[in-house]
């Protein structure tokens, strides 16, 4: 009968010591052997703050146009939300179409296809102050003449009524 209980005895001790090892390893008081149970955020925030300094830099360089262009000022201006063309033109005269470069010569193929691609019809103008007004006028033809439904021309808010604003 000894034999029978023996192994019986030893499956307990078995079991005892594993329970004993599981419990001193999480057992917050000790400190040999402690299992961390803390997350370590320093790769996140590593992480993060790589991510952070991308951002930074990027979003300049797609938020900027190809051409820098100061936008005459208006007072009686109104803000118009839509999804209409731009089209750019810098004080040298040259074009841009939605953000790509073109010549006077192809600007009116290139509204005709933008146009019959959009339910919008409307082209607005973003023309520097100080632009020919002829290069402006020949604009707004060429804009008319592809197609345009309604003209807009961007301008900068705060310019005085009755004379020029600097």
């Amino acid at each position: 009968m000894a034999w029978g209980l023996r192994p019986f005895y030893l499956e307990l001790s078995y079991l005892r010591f594993s329970i004993q090892g599981f419990v001193m390893a999480w057992n917050l008081k000790s400190t040999e052997g402690r299992i961390i149970s803390e997350i370590n955020i320093t790769p996140l925030t590593d992480v993060m703050l790589v991510l952070l300094v991308i951002f930074m830099v990027t979003t300049p360089l797609i938020m900027n146009e190809s051409f820098k262009i100061k936008l005459p000022t208006a007072a009686t201006g109104t803000m118009e939300a839509g999804t209409g063309i731009t089209v750019t033109v810098n004080r040298a005269g040259e074009i841009e179409l939605n953000g790509t470069e073109v010549s006077m010569e192809t600007l009116r193929a290139s509204l005709v296809t933008e146009l019959a691609e959009r339910t919008d019809k409307t082209v607005l103008l973003r023309a520097d102050g100080e632009t020919l007004h002829e290069v402006v006028v020949e604009v707004l033809d060429i804009a008319k003449e592809a197609g345009a439904a309604k003209l807009s021309i961007a301008t900068e808010p705060g310019g005085v009524t009755g004379g020029r604003a600097r």
